[in-house]
C-alpha cells in the first residue's frame, strides 16, 4: 500500500511535470490566510516568507518544523473542501496534477484564488519563489531565496557541465521492482549531474521492470530513496554481474530532498553529483548553502 501511494503521487507529479506551470497574472491585496495542498507547496511558501500566514496544510508537510503545528486539510486521497471553505483562505497553493482536478475546479468556482506551485523543471523553482514573494508584505525574503537558489543551481551546472555521462538506475520500489523514465521527476536532478538513466527510453513514466533488464543495461550506480522500505542488500547477490554492485555504488538519497521540488532539491543534486562523479571536487561551503534540514 505504501508503494502504491508513492507511485500514485509520483505519477501525478509526472502529469504536472509535462504540463504548463501556472503563475499569477497579477497579485491581489496581500493575503492574510493561505492554505497549501502539498508538502512542497508548504515548504515553498515558508521559503518565500509566507509561513506566518499559512492556516492549513497537507498531510506530510513537515518542513520547516513549524509546519508540523498547522492544521491538516488535505492528503493523498483529496482535499477537505468543507474545512477549506470554513477557513476561507485568501490564497490556495495547489499541486496541479496531484490534487484532484474536480476539487480544484470547485474551489475556483467558489471564487478562491488557486495557484499551482509544482514546477516543470529545476529553474521553475526560482520562478515560483519570485511569484510567491509578490504575496508577502516582505517580498525581499522570497526574492532572495530565488536568487540564492539560482546561484546554487548555476554553480552546480558549471561544476558538472563537462562531466562524462554516468549510467545509473533509480530504484523507486522493490516490490514490484520499479524505476522512472527520462521525463519523470526526480529526473531533472540526475540530468543536472550528467546522469544517464538506463531506463530513459521507457514509454511510461514509472515502469515496472525485472532484474534481467537491469543486468542487461549494466548501470554504474544504483540510487534509491532513503525512506521507501527498500532493502539495499538485495543487490549483493548480483556481485560480479553489475558494475554498481562490484564497485559498491549502491546509494540511498534523502527522500524529502529528492521527491519534493523545492530549494532543497539542490541538496539532493549535490549528493547525486558527488556519487556520479567522485573525481570532481564538490562545491565548497561558500558555494553551497548549509541550512539543509532533514
Amino acid at each position: 500500500m505504501r508503494n502504491l501511494t508513492l507511485l500514485l503521487s509520483l505519477f501525478f507529479c509526472h502529469v504536472l511535470f509535462t504540463s504548463s506551470f501556472a503563475v499569477a497574472q497579477s497579485a491581489p491585496a496581500k493575503p492574510l490566510k493561505i492554505v497549501t495542498l502539498s508538502p512542497q507547496g508548504t515548504e515553498l511558501a515558508f521559503a518565500a516568507g509566507l509561513g506566518d500566514y499559512i492556516i492549513g496544510v497537507s498531510e506530510h508537510s513537515d518542513y520547516p518544523e513549524a509546519a508540523n503545528h498547522i492544521e491538516r486539510i488535505a492528503n493523498h486521497r483529496g482535499i477537505n473542501l468543507e474545512r477549506v471553505v470554513a477557513l476561507d483562505p485568501d490564497l490556495i497553493l495547489a499541486w496541479e496534477g496531484g490534487n484532484p482536478a474536480q476539487q480544484l475546479l470547485k474551489l475556483r468556482q467558489l471564487g478562491y484564488e488557486v495557484l499551482n506551485t509544482y514546477p516543470t523543471d529545476l529553474e521553475q523553482i526560482a520562478v515560483i519563489l519570485n511569484t510567491l514573494s509578490t504575496y508577502s508584505p516582505h517580498p525581499e525574503q522570497g526574492q532572495q531565496a530565488a536568487k540564492a537558489f539560482t546561484a546554487h543551481l548555476n554553480a552546480l551546472r558549471q561544476r558538472y557541465a563537462d562531466a562524462d555521462a554516468t549510467r545509473f538506475f533509480y530504484q523507486l520500489a522493490s516490490t514490484p521492482l520499479m524505476t522512472m523514465n527520462a521525463a519523470a521527476w526526480p529526473g531533472p536532478i540526475f540530468e543536472l549531474c550528467q546522469g544517464e538513466n538506463v531506463f530513459s527510453d521507457s514509454r511510461v513514466p514509472y515502469p515496472q521492470i525485472n532484474i534481467e533488464q537491469i543486468l542487461y543495461r549494466q548501470p554504474d550506480v544504483i540510487f534509491m530513496p532513503s525512506d521507501h522500505n527498500i532493502d539495499a542488500t538485495m543487490w549483493q547477490r548480483w556481485q560480479g554481474k553489475l558494475p554498481a554492485v562490484d564497485n559498491d555504488r549502491i546509494i540511498q538519497l534523502n527522500s524529502a530532498w529528492l521527491n519534493r521540488a523545492t530549494p532543497r532539491s539542490l541538496y539532493a543534486a549535490e549528493e547525486v553529483c558527488r556519487q556520479l562523479h567522485p573525481d570532481i571536487e564538490p562545491l565548497s561551503s561558500q558555494e553551497s548553502p548549509q541550512d539543509q534540514g532533514e
